[in-house]
C-alpha cells in the first residue's frame, strides 16, 4: 500500500504510529508584554487585553506569552505610545483619542463626536480604507494598529445642573475621556478636567466637578456615578462607540513568523468582536438596573446638539489646517459616512414602512 493509501485507510493515530507524521517545525518561544490604559476593574474593557493574550497563548501552545499589564502598573496610561514607539514593550492595548494632543489624526483612531458608530467604524477599518491610512499614520510613531473592540452605546455623562441651553456650558467643570472634547466644550464655555476614572465618583459628591462623562451604563454603573448627582444625559455625542486599538512595535512585529503574525491577527479580531458583544449585553442590563432605580435618561435639547455640532466642525476644520494628517484622513473619514448615512436612511425606510400603524 502506498502512503497515500495508508493515510486514507488508517487515520490520524495510524499514521502517527507508523511514524509518518509530517515534520512539524518548531518555533522559537516568544514573549511580549502588553501595556494597557485601562485598569483591571474595568472588565469589558481590560478584557479584550486579557482575551487576546490568551487566545494567542492557546493557538501557539504556549510558544508564544503575552505578559498583559493594568493601566499604571508598567507605566501611565498616557505612556504607552510612546513606550511602544521606544520598542521598550511591544504593544498597547488602548484608546488611540486620548493621544488628540500629539497630533489630532490619534483622534480619528478612537472615534469623534458626531461620528461613526461602532459597526461603522468597524466596516471603515476592515472593508473602507480606515486600516491602511491609520496604520500609515501610525507607521511614523514605528507603530502597527489593529481593532481592539468598540465600547458601542456610549452616554453624555453625569450633570449637576440641567442643560437646557447652550449658555449653561459656560464656566461648568467637566471631566470627558479625551480626544477633540476639550477644544469643543471650550468652545462652548465649559472647562474641561483632568479627573482619574476611580476618582470620578468622589469628584462629583464632593463638588470638585460639575459633571463627568466616562463610557456607558454598564461602565458608569461600575464606578458607583449613578446618584453622585441627578441628570444623566445620553446618548454621547461624543463618539458613535469608544474604539479601542492593539498598538504593536513594528520591528516585534516583523519579526514573528508568518504563522504568528496571522495568529497575532486572528486573535485581535476574536477580542474585538467578544468585547462589542459584552457591551451589547451589559449596557442592555445596565439601562434595566437604572430605570430599576428610577434613574432617567435625559436627551439634550436640540439647540444643545447643534451648538456642538457647530463648535466640532470649527475643531475639526482647525485640526485640517495645523495636520496633513487629519486632513487626509478625515477626508476619507468623511465620505465613507456620508454613504453610511445613505444606507441607514434606507434602513430606517424599510423599518417605517413594515412598523404597525397607528391607529386613529
Amino acid at each position: 500500500m502506498d502512503r497515500r493509501g495508508l493515510m486514507r485507510n488508517a487515520g490520524i493515530a495510524g499514521v502517527l504510529a507508523a511514524g509518518l507524521a509530517p515534520a512539524v517545525h518548531a518555533q522559537a518561544a516568544v514573549r511580549w508584554r502588553l501595556a494597557s490604559s485601562f485598569p483591571s476593574a474595568q472588565s469589558n474593557l481590560f478584557g479584550a487585553a486579557a482575551g487576546f493574550a490568551e487566545a494567542v497563548r492557546a493557538m501557539t501552545g504556549g510558544r508564544f506569552d503575552i505578559s498583559v499589564h493594568a493601566g499604571g502598573e508598567l507605566m501611565t496610561s498616557q505612556g504607552v505610545v510612546d513606550a511602544v514607539q521606544r520598542g521598550s514593550i511591544e504593544m498597547a492595548h488602548t484608546s488611540t483619542a486620548s493621544f488628540y494632543e500629539k497630533n489630532p489624526a490619534f483622534a480619528i483612531g478612537g472615534g469623534l463626536p458626531f461620528g461613526l458608530d461602532g459597526a461603522q467604524t468597524a466596516a471603515w477599518m476592515q472593508a473602507g480604507n480606515g486600516r491602511k491610512l491609520m496604520n500609515g499614520f501610525y507607521a511614523a510613531y514605528s507603530m502597527v494598529g489593529f481593532d481592539a473592540g468598540n465600547t458601542g452605546l456610549q452616554m453624555s455623562g453625569w450633570y449637576r445642573k440641567p442643560i437646557r441651553r447652550p449658555s449653561d456650558f459656560k464656566l461648568l467643570s467637566v471631566r470627558v475621556t479625551g480626544g477633540p472634547m476639550d477644544a469643543i466644550l471650550e468652545r462652548l464655555g465649559a472647562v474641561p478636567e483632568l479627573v482619574a476614572v476611580p476618582e470620578l465618583r468622589q469628584a462629583l459628591a464632593r463638588r470638585r466637578i460639575d459633571a463627568a462623562e466616562w463610557l456607558g451604563p454598564s461602565d458608569d454603573l461600575a464606578l458607583g456615578l449613578p446618584g453622585a448627582v441627578p441628570y444623566y444625559y445620553g446618548p454621547g455625542w461624543w463618539t458613535g462607540g469608544l474604539n479601542i486599538s492593539f498598538l504593536i512595535n513594528q520591528k516585534a512585529l516583523a519579526a514573528l513568523s508568518a504563522e504568528n503574525r496571522a495568529i497575532v491577527e486572528a486573535a485581535a479580531a476574536q477580542a474585538g468582536a467578544a468585547m462589542r458583544a459584552r457591551y451589547d449585553v451589559s449596557n442592555a442590563n445596565a439601562l434595566k438596573e437604572l430605570a430599576a432605580r428610577r434613574i432617567a435618561v435625559q436627551a439634550f435639547p436640540p439647540s444643545v446638539i447643534r451648538a456642538v455640532y457647530a463648535a466640532a466642525k470649527e475643531v475639526y476644520d482647525e485640526n485640517s489646517e495645523k495636520s496633513p494628517e487629519w486632513k487626509r484622513i478625515h477626508a476619507d473619514y468623511l465620505a465613507f459616512q456620508r454613504s453610511q448615512v445613505r444606507l441607514a436612511s434606507l434602513g430606517g425606510a424599510r423599518i417605517e414602512a413594515v412598523a404597525p400603524k397607528k391607529q386613529r
